[in-house]
């Protein structure tokens, strides 16, 4: 009789052999720069907790205090009983953060991208997405119904060719959404959104940005890139993002106009389906909108870091790509090379995960670090000393 879950240990045993596949490990506290991971002191270079808010002193207080009000959980979905008064807080909260008329949340990034993309357009429309977008925004788009154009990463010529093509269709297209990340993760640059803007607006497409990594790094008070470019919700409709990185907590999030928030409200089932966050969530995260709002040197210090380091290491010999932003790729091409990159580094107390494909091209593997507003310059020049070591052992540089 045929096994129907044989191929489940074939497919394993070949991402291992090409060095493909993840190897977890365990964080034994808050992700912070001096950290324990599966017993092993080390300094902690892969976390999305750009600015410690996850363990941030009154993000911590806030969500204590939310238990001890609201209990553990919400008991329901948003719909029926689940909204409580903190969520609707925190959406005013985030709204007036975002310079927005209103803001939604949802239990995670991913869940807003598969859940409003295949909402927003249907079998008339059509979707034009950067080629280097994130995997969620990837499977919302295949999971709507619209036609779909994929541009030329971060290319504003290809984008604006592809609108131009599109603008003679006929008949045309009900709706044109533009979707593109904010900061894009594997490379850490980021998504021309003023262009982007201008090459569409004369054709009225909708533009939606997932700004998840921007947000806490990008803009006054670390607002996100709707504010770094000087652009308002009338241009950019879309303003999606996540707790879950500089905020130090977890949920998606969008931000527009009222009319996008009703909208949401009631067609997208992985909102409508799916617990409310719970209220201890929901209180931490207005904690680290405050922290945002009144402790500006967080930002500040982040960049300095991030300034100093990248410097530092292109100075070195290597290769940081296009990065613009604290996420910084070491890129060193082949995948086993990155693995070994890696795997030495954590062997000299520096943590750090290789990125190999499918998340990046075959020849465009690389270990990704992502600088945080707490390391010290102690901290960065230790990491700096052993990337030189290893890397001339490794012939990397």
């Amino acid at each position: 009789m045929r096994n129907p879950t044989s191929f489940l240990k074939k497919e394993f045993e070949d991402l291992v052999e090409n060095s493909l596949d993840w190897k977890m490990k365990q964080v034994e506290g808050p992700n912070q720069p001096d950290s324990i991971v599966d017993s092993k002191k080390v300094i902690l270079l892969c976390s999305n907790n750009y600015l410690g808010l996850s363990y941030h002193a009154k993000v911590k207080k806030a969500a204590i205090d939310a238990i001890e009000k609201y209990g553990a959980g919400a008991g329901a979905v948003r719909v029926i009983s689940g909204t409580m008064d903190i969520h609707v807080e925190l959406e005013k909260r985030l709204a007036s953060f975002k310079n927005a008329e209103a803001s939604l949340t949802f239990p995670t990034g991913f869940s807003v991208n598969s859940g409003l993309i295949p909402q927003l357009v249907g079998d008339e429309d059509i979707i034009i997405s950067d080629e280097l977008n994130h995997g969620s925004i990837i499977d919302g788009v295949r999971l709507s119904k619209a036609e779909r154009i994929v541009y030329k990463h971060n290319d504003i010529e290809d984008l604006s060719s592809v609108i131009s093509k599109i603008d003679k269709k006929s008949p045309p297209y009900r709706r044109i959404l533009i979707i593109t990340d904010g900061v894009f993760s594997m490379d850490g640059d980021i998504a021309k959104l003023d262009e982007i803007y201008k090459v569409s607006k004369d054709v009225g497409a909708m533009i939606y940005v997932d700004d998840a990594h921007g947000e806490g790094v990008l803009g006054e008070k670390g607002k996100g890139i709707v504010n770094h470019f000087k652009l308002d919700h009338n241009k950019i409709h879309v303003e999606m993002g996540t707790f879950s990185k500089a905020f130090g907590t977890v949920g998606g999030h969008i931000s527009g106009s009222k009319e996008l928030i009703n909208f949401s409200w009631n067609k997208c089932r992985t909102l409508l389906l799916s617990s409310a966050p719970p209220p201890s969530v929901a209180a931490s995260t207005i904690a680290a909108i405050d922290v945002l709002e009144h402790e500006p040197e967080h930002v500040k210090k982040l960049w300095d870091n991030t300034i100093y380091f990248k410097r530092t290491v292109k100075d070195l010999g290597f290769n940081t790509g296009i990065s613009e932003t604290p996420i910084i790729p070491i890129i060193v091409n082949e995948s086993h090379k990155a693995q070994n990159f890696a795997s030495q580094l954590y062997e000299n107390g520096i943590y750090v995960v290789p990125i190999v494909y499918p998340m990046v091209a075959k020849d465009k593997a690389r270990i990704r670090i992502q600088i945080n507003s707490e390391l010290t310059n102690e901290h960065l020049d230790y990491v700096i000393s052993k990337l030189e070591s290893l890397g001339k052992k490794l012939k990397i540089i």
